[in-house]
């Protein structure tokens, strides 16, 4: 056989791999978005643990790649929310080590996500002694998400919910604008547009938490006036 054509099957088989572990992958976010956005939470727990079942198959059969890893690590961390206290922990801190499993094979795997991801663990998880969260820690690593997705809708929505919590008003403001300009992915309209619903309402908190704070400001001038 000639090396160039070995070549270029080794190539065509690479591309096929990529190509059966994207559909799956579109698969896993579609059903994910249907049960995060639209299935009564009595529902959710079997639902996810079906759904992990599939992801955890697909980085079985792809050991090389990050993106499964992270999707197991997206179904244990909502999984979280209905289960007992315990196991909720046990989920978010195997979802902890999934995630960083996922970050040393590529960084980068679905835009930035796993550093999200992790963003939002350490920035809603308990502090030691019960969890690991670490304000500081969620900061760093949102903004590494930024840097690898500067314009992409999750990157910056949740980052800008980071900083809006933080009290970090303007600048929530503007990351939630930029998430708002990112356009929807036609393969995943359905899970995009809902995220720009709570962009939208992120957005709008914001505003009015400037808006309180310009009040209060103002009120406390005219107070300060009466006063004197």
């Amino acid at each position: 056989m000639k090396k160039t054509t070995l070549v270029a099957l080794l190539v065509l088989s690479s591309q096929c791999v990529a190509g059966n572990l994207n559909t799956t992958l579109q698969d896993i976010e579609t059903e994910w978005a249907i049960i995060y956005y639209n299935t009564p939470q009595i529902r959710q727990e079997i639902a996810y643990n079906k759904l992990f079942t599939k992801a955890n198959n697909l980085a079985k059969e792809y050991p090389q790649y990050a993106e499964p890893l992270i999707w197991e690590a997206i179904i244990k961390a909502c999984n979280a929310d209905n289960v007992n206290a315990m196991n909720a922990l046990k989920n978010i801190h195997e979802a902890h080590d999934l995630l960083q499993s996922a970050i040393k094979i590529n960084p980068t795997a679905l835009s930035g996500s796993a550093y999200v991801t992790l963003g939002a663990l350490y920035h809603l998880t308990p502090e030691w002694p019960i969890g690991f969260g670490d304000i500081n820690t969620a900061k760093t690593l949102y903004k590494s998400a930024i840097k690898i997705s500067p314009n992409g809708l999750e990157s910056n929505h949740f980052y800008a919910e980071f900083l809006l919590s933080q009290e970090e008003i303007d600048e929530a403001e503007k990351y939630f604008n930029i998430a708002l300009s990112a356009p929807s992915r036609p393969e995943q309209k359905f899970a995009d547009d809902q995220l720009k619903v709570l962009t939208r309402a992120g957005l709008e908190k914001a505003k009015q938490k400037k808006l309180e704070k310009t009040n209060s400001i103002f009120t406390s001038f005219i107070k300060k006036d009466n006063i004197n």
